[in-house]
């Protein structure tokens, strides 16, 4: 997948917010990989911040509406997985300074 797609789709991912933090997932440091094939059928390997997450099929839902408006994503597929387990360290500067975390 060339970079300015892949830079596409995570543009379109950061528009995801995690409801229950008010952090997109990019930022939250949940997306782990994108990968696509060449059908444009898209997977998004990515984590929750906990394994009880109320709101995942609703975080699934909204990434497959974001991603929809990318025309090479003919297909979306959100494999949610628990390993590596997900930190606070996994998040970007700006989701620390949203949430007030050091």
């Amino acid at each position: 997948m060339e970079e300015s797609l892949k830079e596409n789709i995570y543009g379109a991912l950061e528009t995801v917010v995690d409801p229950e933090l008010g952090v997109d997932i990019v930022n939250l440091g949940l997306v782990y990989d994108i990968e696509m094939d060449e059908e444009g059928k898209t997977i998004v390997t990515m984590t929750l911040t906990s394994m009880g997450c109320p709101l995942a099929g609703t975080i699934v839902e909204q990434i497959k509406i974001a991603l929809d408006d990318i025309p090479e994503v003919k297909s979306t597929e959100v494999n949610i997985v628990w390993n590596p387990p997900w930190t606070k360290d996994k998040m970007s500067r700006i989701a620390k300074i949203a949430l007030g975390i050091q």
